[in-house]
């Protein structure tokens, strides 16, 4: 029987917990920074978070008269080996790490790790499924065991048995992975700040009984967010049970931002994450049919890098291209369901850097791709250092929607403070610059940040005969506090100005002298 609930841990305990886990972690020679003790940290919440879930769905099984079917059978339960102080130093190691080990009941068996990694279900669509693939890629780094130990006794005074508990513990966990985001982020990959991805969600607006994924969700940002979005919708018992079956998909092919996905939806509230954890190009285009689109995308895809031949292969000939940003928009426009008669086309929102706008050739033939097909009536721009620390390149957010081709775009432009030149990891964006937006959004009209441009102004050709699409199309109502000026012009502003400084000198110095 499951034990008795416990009594619930406060945010500041649970933020003492967790930083007394990463101080011990410190100490141990296997792990370098903070990009070294999340995976250690989240692979054991992971594994407490379904043990404290698995004996909530025990209780309600046993109070209802029924049989309950374990995920994980004993002695790979958390309270089996977790709890049990006597397993501790090189045999706690031997036990997670090793293939064969001295499980805690005298037997030898397969360790913990190899255990979960061969889980399955006879759908293939279980959370043992899920288990077994986090584990694939999960490797632990720790080299002493007694240190592990005392980590796993402060995780253990968690309970996750209580929703206000798991909420607390969801933003702690936020603030975390955005520690380890802010420490490193791979070259290629950035993270979309949290009010640029509210507004996103916010404005493409999903409702329940649409389909939304995020092809390259990283952590999940985007899917919790779209979750969180979804979860004040479901009010009706037909309608939870569709938001948490049939509403958030996600693909994420590296093995730690899935693992961080799995556990950051898990902490939200979503019981069965649907992951894709393999790479959601892999799939030949036009291949993918009507029962593999979706109503909403919502996404930040890599950018630069290089794909393998293989996946170039899945693309047209005249698409092909190294770019990734320019692979995942082909793959997002398949994916989004198409119009029909009494139903509407799918839509997407996507963060891309600024060179997709302006580039030629391949990229081209895309973006004509996106116009002829889609309307993509908005983009808004962001200036410098929104996405910093990870880049310093300003990106863009298109919106799109399948269902007739694009007339006109709608661009704005976000103004960056006049109190500094940039955005940056100290003076970062703040969601109520945003709310400006929504507020505009819905009552379009052109202002000093936001203008309209008929597409004859975007396509055009160049002296080769090949298309060119610009959307890099500057704001041509803020006022320019850089006008170009005659050479003459410029020389005679500066000596005026000079002899105004010169002037103010002399003030300055007779002043001083009386």
């Amino acid at each position: 029987m499951a034990k008795a609930t416990k009594k619930i841990t406060t945010a500041q305990r649970l933020s003492g917990i967790v930083k007394s886990c990463r101080k011990i972690m410190r100490k141990d020679k296997g792990l370098n920074g903070d990009s070294d003790r999340l995976p250690i940290l989240t692979w054991i919440m992971f594994l407490k978070f379904l043990d404290d879930n698995e004996q909530i769905l025990e209780t309600e099984a046993l109070l209802n008269n029924e049989k309950y079917n374990p995920i994980i059978e004993a002695p790979y339960r958390w309270r089996d080996w977790a709890e049990d102080q006597n397993l501790t130093g090189d045999d706690l190691l031997a036990f997670i790490n090793n293939e064969k080990a001295i499980l805690p009941d005298g037997t030898e068996k397969l360790g913990l790790f190899y255990y979960l990694r061969e889980l399955q279900s006879e759908s293939g669509k279980s959370r043992k499924d899920v288990i077994a693939t986090v584990f694939k890629g999960v490797n632990n780094r720790m080299i002493n065991g007694y240190l592990l130990r005392d980590v796993v006794n402060k995780i253990d005074e968690i309970h996750f048995t209580s929703t206000e508990e798991i909420f607390t513990l969801s933003h702690l966990y936020e603030s975390i992975l955005k520690e380890m985001r802010d420490a490193s982020g791979d070259a290629g990959e950035f993270y979309t700040p949290r009010p640029v991805v509210q507004f996103m969600v916010d404005v493409i607006n999903p409702q329940i009984g649409e389909t939304v994924l995020d092809p390259a969700c990283g952590t999940g940002g985007f899917l919790v967010a779209s979750f969180d979005y979804l979860k004040k919708q479901a009010q009706k018992i037909e309608q939870k049970d569709i938001l948490q079956k049939d509403s958030i998909f996600g693909g994420e092919a590296k093995s730690l931002p899935y693992l961080l996905s799995q556990m950051n939806l898990l902490l939200h509230g979503l019981k069965f994450p649907q992951i894709d954890p393999l790479n959601s190009l892999r799939f030949r285009l036009q291949e993918i049919g009507d029962n593999e689109r979706v109503d909403v995308i919502i996404t930040n895809p890599p950018f630069g890098g290089e794909e393998e031949k293989g996946i170039l292969n899945n693309f047209p000939k005249d698409k092909r291209t190294a770019e990734t940003a320019l692979l995942f928009l082909q793959l997002i426009m398949r994916k989004l369901r198409r119009k029909k008669i009494n139903q509407k086309g799918g839509r997407a929102t996507v963060v891309v850097p600024n060179g997709t706008l302006f580039a030629d050739g391949v990229a081209a033939r895309i973006k004509k791709h996106l116009i002829d097909n889609f309307n993509l009536h908005t983009i808004i721009r962001f200036g410098d250092g929104v996405f910093a620390p990870y880049t310093d390149i300003p990106s863009n957010v298109l919106f799109f929607e399948h269902g007739k081709p694009t007339e006109n775009i709608w661009f704005y432009e976000i103004a960056v403070p006049d109190d500094r030149k940039k955005y940056s990891k100290t003076k970062p964006l703040q969601s109520r610059e945003l709310e400006i937006v929504k507020d505009w959004w819905n009552d379009r009209k052109e202002t000093e940040w936001a203008w309209n441009v008929k597409i004859e102004n975007i396509v055009g050709e160049d002296k080769n005969g090949n298309v060119t699409v610009n959307l890099d199309i500057k704001n041509p109502n803020r006022k320019n506090e850089f006008e170009y000026k005659e050479p003459k012009e410029l020389v005679a502003s500066i000596l005026k100005r000079e002899n105004e400084i010169l002037k103010l000198m002399n003030e300055i110095n007779e002043t001083i002298g009386k």
